[in-house]
């Protein structure tokens, strides 16, 4: 692994040394104050450039279309809120997928799978132990975003999300984000309507260079990826970690975001 991550800057692999201690508190403090951290330079150089050429055969020709107008929750209604609700304002997304059953052997795949970096992250986390996601498909994914196209407003399913940026568009793509607009006991429906119209000052813009490691919290964190533009595609893998060992997305989940259910 040292010819893939910075093992030198970032020691995953001495778990326990005053380094990899240090490390860990860094990053614990940034995800409590900020909501996330990064580890930019995750990634050797040149290796995102390597895992973007292994992946670009299979994003070019056999990825799936996420195109969907949508509200920031991906339900079609939330029973408490009257269907007209402002926090239900639709928004659209548009990407491409690749997902983990189609890079099996992918250097994505080796990261993902990587046991050191699965223990920083639960010690980054305060949780006793990470696993891998056994959805076949949705455990890694790979997004790409083109010319014109954006990840919209949303909040995601687990408690944390974990990105790889792979490669930077020529302009856009940037993340934003607003830290924890609504918690586990507040869904803040107001404070969604705000974001979704444009009048939250507390949204944040983050650009990221290719090869940083990302950790947020994206159950309580709303975040989109702005338009695209140029002829260079964001590209990103998303690593679905879980305190439970089994989770499965269902066969409606799966058709929504992959076309496919196997």
């Amino acid at each position: 692994m040292r010819e893939i991550i910075d093992l030198d800057r970032y020691p995953l692999d001495r778990e326990g040394s005053a380094e990899w201690q240090a490390l860990v508190a860094s990053a614990t403090a940034e995800l409590a104050n900020t909501g996330m951290f990064n580890l930019e330079g995750f990634l050797r150089p040149g290796v995102a450039q390597k895992a973007v050429a292994e992946i670009r055969p299979v994003m070019d020709t056999q990825s799936h279309t996420h195109k969907r107008v949508h509200n920031i929750y991906f339900k079609p209604d939330i029973p408490e809120l009257p269907a007209g609700h402002p926090a239900l304002r639709k928004v659209e997304t548009i990407n491409h997928t690749v997902c983990a059953d189609q890079i099996a052997t992918s250097l994505v795949q080796t990261i993902y799978e990587y046991p050191p970096l699965l223990r920083f992250l639960a010690a980054t986390m305060g949780k006793e132990a990470l696993h891998l996601m056994q959805d076949p498909l949705a455990r890694i994914n790979i997004m790409s975003y083109r010319a014109g196209e954006a990840l919209n407003w949303h909040f995601d399913r687990s408690e944390f999300t974990t990105t790889l940026l792979l490669q930077e568009p020529q302009q856009g793509g940037h993340f934003e984000y607003r830290t924890n607009l609504r918690s586990d006991n507040d869904p803040n429906y107001d404070g969604v309507a705000r974001l979704l119209e444009g009048q939250d000052r507390q949204v944040q813009n983050l650009e990221v260079k290719a090869g940083t490691l990302n950790v947020f919290r994206g159950k309580n964190t709303a975040h989109r990826v702005t338009t695209v533009q140029g002829n260079t595609d964001r590209m990103i893998a998303v690593f679905s970690y879980y305190e439970n060992p089994d989770v499965m997305f269902s066969d409606e989940e799966r058709l929504g975001f992959y076309g496919r259910t196997i």
